[in-house]
């Protein structure tokens, strides 16, 4: 997949599953208006990194060491028998609202119909008990669907379900207040689970999904106050949409799409096809802390059309050693980093915790390139470069600001990007060896840079507008980072391959406080 360009359109679910085409991409200006209104592609043999070796110990290994349920059903629950196919659907649709269910052991089935699923109703609960497994047997779309709030599933395993593209098998429809905690969701189709405003992912493994292990995307607007806590997300996106269908976009561990506020802690994301974690358009206010990002064979993180976050004190090793080698196999000479920012950066004027991009306090060791802070100048607002031009106007209060003609005059303009803009890269670590990543050239790359805007012919950006200032008056700095091993740095354009002097040198004057040691190895 092509990172660099526009891919900003998704899908939105309608009943028993269709969908239709909407258009979420909205640049920082118009983002303000919305939110304050709502208050892997195929691995060449011999190139993919070995299975992952054990974590820190403070890391998520929820997948091998499931918390057990409870053995006996709590006092008041309703027991739900395997034996009885769609005994836990019926027991759910005759139980009043707020009712806890107790799965007993054994493997629990639904009807046979392709769209048989449990429809909670408000504030119910679902305790698996040790073996207690709702199987989907490749037959059932969808697990758990419908739009009733503040439900809970414990220590349960959901596996087998065969969710389209695109949607999900646990909470289906996107329901707000979900909890996910101590589950197994593995090996279904499409996403194991969607997301809601609040919801609550802990201890939970997320695994071997066909597209991803959970797609945070709401079709009626954002989501808000989502925590995804001390999760193992191993192995996704195992059907490979990537290559089913080249720059879908559509893929990894986490795929998260307008999310205004989430916190992202201490989850082991590894081994996954694709990104690790992807934000992707019009997501704001993001910690991401404490992970442990690890052998997924695209970036560990994306970040992509969205605003201010916090990407702090994470180990991030052995990443994009797949996608990395196949673009620079194949002559690419663009930066594809570990940690990819596109078109992302701090915006004071959308509210959060921040108002930068902060990134700090990570060792990123021996993974394909570094961090890289990129803006493509054909990507703005009713730019056909962009494939959500078609909304910009309409958010705008008619004003036509960003309609062409008016595109070409300032200060208009000025608020139709999508800006790679305050991001502060300051008390890393950067470890590599081109030994272990098995690599000689073009895997040893820091960069923000932008191409030469050409597109279309009424653009305001062509040339090397963007690219300067991207580079030289967006605030985007590093400092206070120790870099070990064969570094090389990139500025302005791809063919601006800089060494560490002429980095911290005049124009660029970066990195200032950082220490270099260029020798391969720890």
């Amino acid at each position: 997949m092509d990172l660099r360009g526009g891919r900003s359109t998704r899908r939105a679910a309608t009943a028993r599953g269709g969908f239709k085409w909407r258009h979420w991409a909205l640049p920082a200006a118009l983002l303000v208006l919305a939110l304050s209104a709502t208050t892997g592609c195929e691995s060449t043999p011999g190139t993919r990194p070995k299975p992952t070796a054990a974590p820190p110990t403070s890391v998520a290994r929820v997948c091998a060491q499931p918390a057990a349920g409870p053995a006996k059903a709590p006092a008041g629950a309703v027991t739900v028998d395997p034996t009885v196919t769609g005994d836990l659907a019926a027991k759910t649709k005759s139980s009043p609202p707020h009712t806890t269910f107790w799965l007993r052991p054994g493997r629990h089935r639904l009807e046979p119909d392709r769209y048989a699923q449990v429809v909670p109703k408000e504030g119910d609960i679902y305790l698996g008990a040790p073996g207690a497994v709702l199987d989907g047997r490749k037959t059932n779309q969808y697990a758990f669907g419908g739009t009733a709030r503040d439900v809970t599933i414990r220590h349960l395993t959901v596996q087998g379900f065969v969710a389209p593209r695109d949607e999900g098998v646990v909470n289906h429809d996107s329901a707000d207040g979900w909890v996910i905690e101590h589950a197994t969701i593995q090996y279904n189709s499409g996403a194991g689970l969607m997301a809601g405003a609040r919801q609550r992912v802990r201890a939970s493994c997320l695994r071997g999904n066909g597209q991803y292990g959970m797609n945070a995307y709401k079709a009626n607007g954002p989501i808000s106050g989502l925590l995804v806590e001390g999760n193992e997300i191993v192995g996704n996106n195992r059907d490979d949409w990537e290559r089913r269908q080249p720059g879908c976009g559509c893929t990894g561990g986490v795929k998260f799409w307008a999310v205004n506020g989430a916190d992202v802690l201490r989850n082991w994301v590894h081994d996954n096809r694709g990104a690790g974690l992807w934000a992707d358009t019009n997501n704001n206010d993001f910690r991401i802390e404490d992970n442990v990002l690890e052998a997924n064979d695209g970036a560990a993180l994306i970040y992509e059309t969205s605003y201010n976050a916090v990407i702090r004190r994470n180990t991030i090793r052995r990443n994009n050693w797949v996608e990395g080698r196949k673009y620079a196999d194949r002559g690419d000479n663009f930066p594809f980093a570990t940690v990819y920012l596109s078109e992302s950066g701090g915006e004071p004027r959308v509210p959060a915790r921040t108002d930068k991009i902060e990134i700090y306090r990570n060792v990123l060791e021996n993974n394909w390139s570094g961090i890289t802070l990129w803006e493509n100048a054909d990507r703005f607002c009713n730019s056909p470069a962009n494939t959500s031009s078609g909304d910009c106007t309409l958010l705008v209060k008619n004003t036509g600001r960003c309609a062409r003609p008016a595109i070409a005059t300032a200060p208009l303009y000025a608020d139709c990007r999508w800006k790679t803009q305050r991001v502060d890269i300051h008390g890393n670590r950067f470890v590599l060896d081109k030994s272990v990543v098995g690599c000689t050239v073009k895997c040893d790359r820091m960069a923000v840079l932008a191409n030469y805007g050409t597109y279309p012919d009424w653009s305001p950006y062509q040339g090397e507008r963007v690219a300067e200032a991207i580079t030289g008056r967006q605030h985007n700095r590093w400092h206070d980072n120790a870099y070990v091993g064969p570094w090389k740095f990139v500025a302005h354009d791809p063919s601006r391959i800089l060494d560490f002097t002429q980095w911290q040198g005049t124009p660029y004057q970066q990195d200032a406080g950082s220490t270099f040691r260029a020798q391969g190895g720890g």
